[in-house]
């Protein structure tokens, strides 16, 4: 069925006069008196009733008025979308991953990325922090978080130019040493001088554990004693548990594991860091990117599960 017939129904049934709905339709008066003709036939039923004041809904018109707004909210709807069907951002957008899901709110970022585009495809690849950015440049992930500034020593000090990297600060947190359950008397108290004779469970040299380290100790020219090297923060913290020797851990994972485990925090150290969402500054623009933008600040303005 023509939907201009079903248009010219309602129309004429909520003015009360042909001329008016025209006038509301853009179209003539015969056009409109023609196709509620039309509809009236096809329907095998009289619809209006003329009077002295216009047009008056018969019975049976009254009963289809419902039914033929409804229709035509549907055309409407299957309209709309159609349209975001045709403009919809489709395909993968691979996401680098770290830490915890619940650290990240990797949930809640990839629930607003969703019912923002759902034709896009997350792909998540999960590593240390420093893997995001070489991932980022060899362009084989399109996002991803990372702890740290990613611009850091790349336009200098004052980052007066724009780096390589696009990024926003989600939280800032600080790293604090801890060591297992029974070394208070070596580490509380303490500085980097005494803790860095102590043996260390260190991690790779592109891992934020590492770069942390190095920015303070290196220009107290002092260097850990490393007993073992791991990539994983489970591993770390199942090695520190197990007496093995020191590490670094976020400060809500120390005072967690304080208190479960007995593993003691150094009281005299600490390493402020910030958690970022990133990409490469000349991806910015990709409509992908852009959609991931708005799903994380999102995820990031609602008060986090508890």
């Amino acid at each position: 069925m023509d939907p201009r017939l079903l248009q010219a129904f309602v129309a004429v049934a909520r003015e009360g006069h042909v001329s008016r709905a025209a006038e509301r339709l853009h179209r003539s008066q015969p056009a409109v008196s023609l196709q509620l003709r039309e509809l009236g036939e096809r329907l095998g039923v009289e619809l209006f009733q003329r009077t002295a004041s216009g047009m008056l809904l018969t019975r049976e018109g009254a009963s289809l008025l419902s039914h033929a707004e409804r229709a035509l909210e549907g055309l409407a709807e299957f309209e709309q979308a159609a349209q975001r069907v045709k403009g919809a951002v489709r395909g993968p957008l691979r996401i680098g991953t770290i830490l915890d899901p619940e650290f990240t709110r990797l949930g809640a970022f990839l629930r607003e990325l969703v019912a923002l585009a759902p034709e896009l495809e997350p792909e998540l690849q999960h590593g240390v922090s420093g893997e995001v950015l070489e991932r980022l440049q060899a362009r084989s992930i399109d996002v991803g978080y990372y702890l740290g500034d990613p611009n850091e020593g790349a336009s200098g000090a004052a980052r007066r130019q724009p780096g390589p990297f696009r990024d926003e600060v989600l939280a800032r947190f600080a790293y604090r040493v801890i060591a297992p359950a029974g070394w208070g008397p070596q580490v509380q108290g303490r500085g980097w001088a005494d803790l860095v004779r102590l043996p260390w469970v260190l991690t790779p040299q592109h891992s934020v554990h590492s770069r942390l380290l190095q920015a303070a100790l290196e220009p107290l020219g002092l260097q850990q004693n490393r007993v073992a090297l791991v990539d994983q923060e489970a591993s770390m913290l199942a090695l520190v548990r197990s007496g093995v020797g020191l590490s670094l851990a976020r400060d809500a994972v120390a005072m967690r594991e304080s208190q479960r485990e007995g593993l003691v925090i150094a009281d005299r150290v600490e390493l402020p860091c910030d958690l970022r969402f990133v990409c490469l500054e000349a991806q910015r623009e990709r409509a992908a990117v852009e959609l991931a933008w708005q799903a994380i600040r999102r995820a990031w303005r609602r008060p986090a599960s508890p």
